[in-house]
């Protein structure tokens, strides 16, 4: 089993995995970079043993490059192990594991193959452990598969790692090392930098007992093993090996496969695990194992929860009340079950804090498992691409009324906020009704459709008969609405509860104290009330509401 360090990087946060999507070819220069931070992150991983970004922005910035990888056939083939080697040489080389992308590639590689077992594929790192006459002899890193680094010191503060063994047998193990978390589900928690504290602990040269007590071992393999999975499983559990018999299960076809890969993933374990491990019985003699994925076992990785996605394009949304809020577009890439195409960067002065342009690759999740989230900066693009953000003076509670050059987003935001459930509720009417109207040049003010009639909205793309008589009478039935909607609908800023009354003439002339006796309205919030109020372009709505008949407003 691969393993490889990770915390969190300085521009990144917390948690996550995932399936990314098939890639468009990139730039070679965008796969050279990607390349050389990746070489970078396994040096200083393997060779120093510290983590420069997490186990999860790993993984997902590692599955993007293997896809690139097929676009710049002509150019080297990466190799992440390259100093990861050691000293110490194996008795057996550790294989590696190759990765099933989807259910299809998991029926084919069940096809055919008989005695079949399923094991959680625990996050940790891989480690050798070599016993003679029953006492403890080796612990060895993975290091590149063949060779490895000198373990042993450390192991010996590691209560799961047993020094002397019930029987006086000769044996070789390989297993992964984890940092224990009991109760951990990880559709829930992921994996949590898991991976990441273990190979940090075992790179030092002494572990306290306490850190010792935190490690755990989950054997997954006895290479020299003989008889079947069942039997082999067996005497690693008369050896103190429990983990591998408790959580290994024998299985015949694919929806059993699916089954336990469901159950392992959401339900608590006493271990992080980015997947499962599907294994036949038979494989060859460990004489003839290799450094690289063999065919008689594979990984199902479970989907992943963070993503690196490379940014196409900012751009930038105004809200209602004036907020500029930058947006990236994405490459789509994969997270969870999600197409990710588009996301938030926060506020402005995140955005600029962060200097994301287009090329830059960012790292990506799901907050509550379901909204998308920008985690930070990966890897920036050797070209700056300038990108110049609306000015933040030229927009606030009461710009852009019109559809102006400069206003479209905030004028588009009104209308949507006016025709929402906040608003006046109107149905049928959504934010491609307004753009429809804005484009025919029918909407250019606020209030325009007040007055619209069916000779009006003819000939409007998009806009049958049906659909027509659909809109002007939820137009028309706007008319009915009380007062205190109509206020709200064109955008009094938050007013708790205070009562608003019937009267848009007795409204205007509630000054701030009147405002301030109501529970939830200080002096700013009274202040932004009558200043809204008072603006000539709410004056003119109130105008044209008069004018149209609507209650409260004569």
């Amino acid at each position: 089993m691969l393993t490889r360090l990770s915390l969190l990087c300085g521009l990144l946060l917390a948690v996550l995995t995932f399936h990314t999507q098939a890639q468009p070819c990139p730039d070679k220069s965008a796969y050279q970079a990607l390349q050389q931070q990746l070489e970078s992150w396994d040096d200083s991983y393997h060779r120093l043993g510290i983590s420069q970004v997490s186990d999860a922005v790993y993984d997902a910035s590692r599955t993007r490059f293997e896809q690139w990888q097929s676009c710049f056939k002509e150019l080297p083939v990466d190799n992440p192990l390259l100093t990861a080697g050691g000293p110490v040489t194996h008795p057996v080389v550790q294989t590696g594991l190759a990765k099933l992308a989807d259910d299809k590639a998991v029926k084919d590689w069940l096809k055919g193959r008989q005695d079949l077992w399923i094991q959680p594929k625990v996050d940790g790192v891989a480690v050798t452990l070599v016993y003679r006459q029953g006492r403890l002899q080796q612990v060895i890193s993975r290091g590149d598969g063949v060779q490895g680094q000198n373990w042993e010191r450390s192991a010996r503060s590691i209560s799961a790692i047993p020094q002397q063994l019930p029987q006086p047998v000769d044996i070789v193990l390989q297993g992964e090392l984890y940092w224990r978390l009991p109760g951990h589900i990880q559709a829930v928690a992921g994996s949590i930098n898991a991976r990441s504290t273990v190979a940090g602990l075992m790179a030092r040269q002494h572990l306290s007992a306490e850190q010792g007590q935190g490690i755990g071992l989950f054997v997954w393999d006895w290479p020299e093993g003989q008889g079947t999975q069942a039997e082999r499983l067996h005497l690693l559990g008369t050896l103190g090996f429990a983990d591998s018999l408790t959580y290994s299960q024998s299985i015949e076809h694919f929806e059993q496969a699916k089954l336990w890969r469901e159950k392992w993933h959401t339900t608590a374990l006493p271990f992080a695990s980015d997947g499962v491990v599907l294994r036949q019985s038979q494989r060859p003699l460990a004489q003839r194992w290799q450094a690289k994925p063999p065919n008689w076992a594979a990984a199902w990785k479970y989907p992943h929860a963070q993503a690196v996605a490379q940014v196409r394009k900012v751009t930038f949304n105004i809200g209602r009340t004036g907020r500029i809020t930058p947006m990236l577009e994405l490459t789509p890439v994969r997270v969870d079950d999600r197409t990710i195409k588009r996301i938030s960067a926060g506020s402005l002065q995140r955005w600029q804090s962060q200097d994301i342009r287009p090329g830059d690759q960012v790292a990506i999740s799901l907050a509550g498992l379901t909204i998308p989230r920008l985690d930070g900066v990966v890897i920036r693009a050797s070209e700056r691409i300038e990108v110049l953000p609306p000015d933040p003076n030229n927009f606030h509670t009461l710009s852009c009324w019109q559809a102006t050059p400069g206003c479209e987003s905030q004028f588009m935001a009104r209308l949507n906020w006016l025709s929402s459930k906040k608003g006046l509720a109107l149905p049928f009417v959504g934010p491609g009704t307004w753009n429809s109207l804005i484009q025919t040049g029918r909407v250019t003010r606020l209030l325009d459709w007040l007055t619209l009639d069916a000779a009006q909205l003819a000939n409007i793309d998009g806009l049958g008969e049906l659909r027509i008589a659909r809109l002007l009478n939820s137009l028309q039935e706007s008319r009915q609405q009380p007062f205190e909607r109509w206020v709200k609908a064109i955008g009094l800023p938050p007013s708790g509860d205070a009562p608003l009354g019937q009267s848009w003439q007795a409204l205007v002339a509630r000054d701030e104290q009147a405002w301030q006796v109501h529970p939830g309205i200080g002096a700013q919030r009274a202040a932004q009330l009558r200043e809204f109020l008072h603006d000539p372009n709410v004056l003119a709505l109130s105008e044209q509401l008069r004018a149209a008949g609507i209650a409260g407003f004569d």
